[in-house]
């Protein structure tokens, strides 16, 4: 599903989530990441808990991103309906350095099995 109506209301909460350089960061590493979880985004970004909580909070009322539960994580991820919006933003950060060594940061943790999405996705899921 696509935006279908961006009005001054809108675009004024966007833009303000916008506006900042770490729900930028944020935004990012769910975008390029499908979705990530507040434990993972704290350890790449060196955020505590309580900054990221309160920017992942900025950006589920301002529209841009939405949430789900996982047993004891929750996982945000890039709402169906701004995705267009943020594919176009960050086509043009694409080269931005501080945004390629979080994506970086990233992908070393995850590969050293460090993330909690890690642990989640190799977990042996046993039937009820």
């Amino acid at each position: 599903m696509r935006l279908k109506h961006f009005n001054v209301a809108f675009g004024e909460q966007v833009f303000k989530a916008l506006g900042d350089e770490s729900r930028l960061r944020i935004l990012n590493l769910i975008y390029r990441n499908t979705e990530m979880c507040i434990s993972d985004i704290e350890q790449v970004l060196d955020f505590t808990q309580t900054k990221t909580s309160r920017h992942l909070s900025y950006l589920k009322l301002s529209g841009l991103v939405a949430f789900k539960r996982i047993d004891n994580w929750v996982f945000y991820y890039i709402r169906d309906e701004t995705a267009d919006l943020l594919h176009t933003i960050y086509n043009y950060l694409e080269k931005d350095e501080l945004l390629l060594k979080d994506q970086e940061t990233y992908q070393v943790l995850y590969s050293n099995r460090e993330l909690a999405v890690n642990k989640l996705h190799n977990r042996k899921w046993m039937p009820q």
